[in-house]
């Protein structure tokens, strides 16, 4: 697909409604613009806590933890991971 856009004030683009619709763009979303030496990229930029929060989920059910179990399992692990010769000594 090639369309024409136009730069307007302040140095707003927008986006045709046929590529937000196929690429479910709303607004609000953030992206990254990468220049290739005056090609431009333009790529979505993904929340990486909403991802990370599902994968932990997804992973406690598929072990049948209860969030009981994970936050005592979490907190060994940090114990653990202080106790260790170097490790910071910054809270986590």
């Amino acid at each position: 697909m090639e369309v024409t856009i136009q730069v307007r004030q302040r140095g707003i683009l927008t986006l045709p409604a046929e590529l937000r619709e196929k690429y479910g763009i709303r607004e609000g979303d953030t992206f990254r613009i990468l220049d290739l030496d005056g090609i431009f990229v333009l790529t979505p930029m993904t929340p990486m806590v909403p991802e990370l929060a599902r994968e932990i989920e997804r992973l406690r059910i598929e072990s049948e933890l209860s969030i009981e179990e994970l936050l005592v399992a979490l907190r060994e692990q940090r114990e653990q991971y202080h106790a260790r010769p170097g490790a910071s000594s910054t809270p986590a």
